[in-house]
């Protein structure tokens, strides 16, 4: 258990040690294909450095609100999603992820029932150990929140034993709610600061594969640095030292499951 005060190495508890133990899952679901990136590319290279199994459910190639630059050049629809599918592809190849496309439509991505089934059984499939997605609120993005009630509502169908579908059923894996573009106006907290500077440079190649929101990436690396420094202010005593801390923030909508308080 990490001490009091110091970093947490990871999001969620470790399974229990042994040769035939299975390795940590992390689910990730998310709305755009760039989300992933932005939002947890820290968290999910932590984890797949750790040899963990991360699985990207991406419910759309994020076509139509998030590829400007391609619309501008005179690309048309399908075109654009094979661009964002090949970047998307890119991206968690170097994050060390596994990703599927559900081409679900963006602008508006429809919460479905048809959709929820389809991220059951990739929740029984994959036995994740935690859930990544996006929080509950988001003004500026409607396609956000619809994939935060899918995630949520399938994690809720995968753990019941007469739900039908394929694959055994699930616990009731910690989820964490990566951080929107907006976040003072989504209502988001920074309750959990993620220590990712020692894959910062794997997250920003990550980032450069993502050509068609290439404005973002400045503005990702200078939130990266400033929630860095939002970590070290918590971690220990501020001395006013220089450092170079990179971090990620994360909101917790279930309770902490502890043994002690840390």
């Amino acid at each position: 258990m990490t001490h009091a005060g110091a970093p947490s190495p990871g999001l969620g508890f470790a399974r229990p040690g042994g040769p035939s133990s299975p390795p940590r899952s992390t689910l990730v679901v998310t709305a755009h294909a760039g989300d992933f990136v932005w939002r947890a590319g820290g968290a999910i290279a932590l984890a797949a450095s750790r040899g963990e199994k991360v699985t990207i459910a991406c419910l759309t190639f994020g076509e139509r609100g998030e590829s400007a630059k391609a619309w501008r050049e005179g690309r048309n629809l399908e075109e654009i999603k094979a661009i964002r599918r090949e970047e998307a592809e890119r991206a968690a190849a170097a994050l060390g992820a596994g990703v599927r496309f559900f081409d679900a439509g963006d602008y508006p991505l429809a919460a479905s029932a048809e959709l929820t089934d389809q991220l059951v059984a990739v929740y029984r499939e994959t036995q994740p150990d935690v859930v990544l997605t996006h929080p509950v609120d988001d003004p500026y993005n409607g396609d956000h929140p619809a994939a935060n009630r899918m995630a949520l509502q399938a994690r809720i169908l995968a753990q019941a034993i007469g739900y039908p579908g394929e694959g055994d059923i699930i616990g009731a894996p910690p989820v964490f709610y990566f951080e929107p573009h907006q976040p003072e106006m989504s209502g988001f907290r920074p309750e959990v600061l993620l220590d990712i500077t020692e894959v910062w440079d794997t997250k920003r190649k990550a980032m450069e594969c993502l050509g068609a929101q290439q404005h973002l990436w400045a503005y990702y690396t200078d939130l990266a640095v400033r929630r860095g420094v939002q970590l070290r202010r918590n971690a220990g005593p501020n001395l006013g030292l220089a450092h170079n801390t990179m971090a990620e923030a994360f909101m917790r909508p279930f309770p902490q499951i502890a043994k002690e308080l840390a």
